[in-house]
């Protein structure tokens, strides 16, 4: 019984001391990493939308040229 209860005692020290050494993040590297990940999610948008006005102009030109087709035809 005296075992498991070291043993359960030198557990709970080790990874006390293991999550109490690493390291911290300053106030200034947490705005740092915030500004970043909105940069990032922000090119990622802007990316979305270009390519979402390629597929729109692309969709224009095929609509564009079936109706010169359907014209031709008449």
């Amino acid at each position: 019984m005296k075992k498991i209860i070291l043993i359960l005692a030198l557990v709970f020290t080790t990874s006390t001391v293991f999550t109490s050494c690493r390291e911290k993040k300053t106030t200034d590297e947490k705005i740092e990493e915030a500004i970043d990940n909105i940069g990032d999610e922000l090119e990622n948008a802007s990316d979305d939308v270009k390519d979402a006005v390629e597929d729109v102009k692309d969709e224009i030109k095929e609509i564009k040229e079936e109706a010169k087709k359907d014209s031709v035809k008449s």
